[in-house]
């Protein structure tokens, strides 16, 4: 594992945001399916699209990486391996449902946070329902996953708090030969399901929806292969936004569309409550030096943002509460748990709740921090560091490349002082 030891600094300058892994993963998925090639400018070189690329090839897919362009030749036919996930759960959902349409057996692993952390059950009691066999093989809802299709169009019922089984759902009705209906208890994360409709819809699929709750599934989805550049990640322009704020720096960052439909971007107007300076300047977002107020901020919409939202609050005035994401505790870690841990050792004066957090304003002091696996536990940290009085050490940093691979040289091109390779044993 790496370790970054990170100084306080003072930023200024430009960055180029990575792409957004969401986009990536849903276009490598759906070139998969498309009749013909696909080209795919812009993928983020992160684990879990490789982890894509990996599965989707062994599905049939064939694929050619000329620099930064994807050419995928769509083949889907029994998987001719076990699929290993790694640590995303995108790929565990959405190949578990994908698999779901053929007549073969399909096995699904991963590593030991998808194993014991990642749920799955949801998912497979719905795909039961449409009638194929699918089973969690230690009966704990939790891979590795059995399953073995075909499904058949129909009508399922699932929790929905988690957005990924939703849209794992919607896509693989959508290419049944009938209509389907979902039915969805507790929706939540539904900036994440409009992502995924966007797509469906763009590529030609019928889906309409009464308030998140009831799904109508045309189904026959059939496309040609497709043209796609990912664009930039607004959860991971988070970070550099943050950074910023906290630091009170100029940054202007590039590589983002103001018009995509990522739910993350909501991030932006919750930041100009609370009083940032933020603007548009054609496809530049600026950030200006701000004096920031805490607020009551609902964070089920743009849940990913709750560990940096939680960094933010120390440095705002007066009381910051994150509530109505108890959803967060299910990712790559207990997020609410680990970053109030974390925050902690740094001085912050902060309380877990059930659903969130109470953040008040605080001086932090550079500490011995870890990342939990996380790597939005480990960004937010490296991000708070930089503000604090001290020095800090990001314990298990690596894990950042899953989304922000970057991070580290971006940061040091704008000033932040941070020490890499700090391996250990």
């Amino acid at each position: 594992m790496n370790d970054w030891l990170i100084h306080p600094s003072a930023l200024s300058g430009k960055i180029k945001i990575p792409p957004s892994k969401s986009h990536s993963a849903r276009a490598i998925l759906f070139s998969m399916l498309g009749d013909g090639t696909s080209r795919i400018e812009n993928i983020l070189d992160s684990p879990d699209c490789i982890a894509m690329l990996d599965a989707i090839s062994l599905f049939g897919a064939k694929i050619k990486k000329t620099g930064a362009s994807f050419e995928i030749e769509g083949h889907f036919q029994p998987a001719i391996d076990v699929i290993d996930a790694g640590n995303s759960g995108q790929v565990l959902r959405f190949i578990g449902a994908m698999s779901a349409l053929l007549p073969s057996y399909t096995m699904i692993s991963g590593d030991a946070s998808i194993r014991m952390r990642r749920p799955i059950k949801g998912l497979l009691g719905a795909l039961r329902q449409l009638g194929a066999i699918a089973e969690s093989s230690r009966g704990d809802g939790y891979a590795p996953i059995t399953v073995r299709g075909p499904i058949h169009p129909g009508t399922c019922k699932l929790s929905g708090e988690d957005s990924q089984p939703v849209s794992a759902l919607l896509m693989a009705t959508s290419f049944l030969d009938g209509p389907s209906e979902i039915i969805v208890e507790n929706p939540g994360e539904t900036p994440w399901i409009e992502l995924t409709l966007d797509w469906l819809h763009r590529l030609g699929a019928g889906i309409s929806h009464q308030d998140y709750c009831h799904y109508h599934v045309k189904g026959g989805l059939s496309y040609s292969g497709f043209t796609y550049t990912v664009p930039g990640d607004f959860s991971t322009a988070a970070f550099p936004i943050a950074a910023a704020l906290i630091t009170h720096s100029y940054l202007e960052l590039e590589g983002l569309d103001p018009n995509d439909i990522q739910g993350d971007k909501e991030l932006i107007e919750i930041l100009k409550r609370m009083g940032a300076r933020i603007s548009w300047e054609e496809k530049r977002l600026i950030i200006e030096p701000s004096h920031l107020q805490g607020l009551f901020i609902d964070i089920n919409t743009c849940i990913d943002a709750l560990p940096i939202l939680a960094v933010i609050g120390c440095f705002a005035e007066g009381v910051t509460t994150l509530y109505n994401g108890e959803i967060a505790r299910a990712k790559e870690s207990d997020r609410i748990a680990a970053i109030c841990f974390e925050l902690k050792k740094m001085g912050a004066d902060i309380e877990e709740q059930p659903d969130g957090l109470i953040v008040k304003t605080s001086e932090l002091k550079g500490a011995h921090v870890e990342s939990h696996r996380d790597h939005r536990i480990a960004l937010s940290l490296a991000v708070a560091a930089l503000a604090a009085k001290g020095t800090s050490v990001i314990k298990g940093a690596d894990c950042a490349r899953k989304t922000y691979p970057t991070f580290a040289s971006d940061f040091q091109t704008i000033g932040a002082e941070i020490e890499l390779d700090l391996i250990r044993v």
